[in-house]
């Protein structure tokens, strides 16, 4: 079998955590920030696991990260 390509927008975006979940960074916090509270935008800063849905379809796209 040949080897799998890396989706390398993927590979930017999602990284694994050593117990094999994958994280992403929060969304909306490139512009637009006058309105939205400082408590959010520092909950925002806070990186979070992919959900369990959509944690199968992005493995594929990062196999061996």
């Amino acid at each position: 079998m040949p080897k799998i390509k890396t989706n390398r927008g993927a590979a930017k975006r999602f990284r694994k955590t050593g117990t094999g979940k994958i994280r992403r960074n929060k969304a909306f916090t490139s512009h637009i920030l006058t309105k939205k509270s400082t408590k959010r935008k520092r909950d925002l800063r806070k990186a979070t696991l992919v959900s369990a849905a959509d944690a199968k379809n992005i493995s594929r796209l990062i196999p061996y990260l």
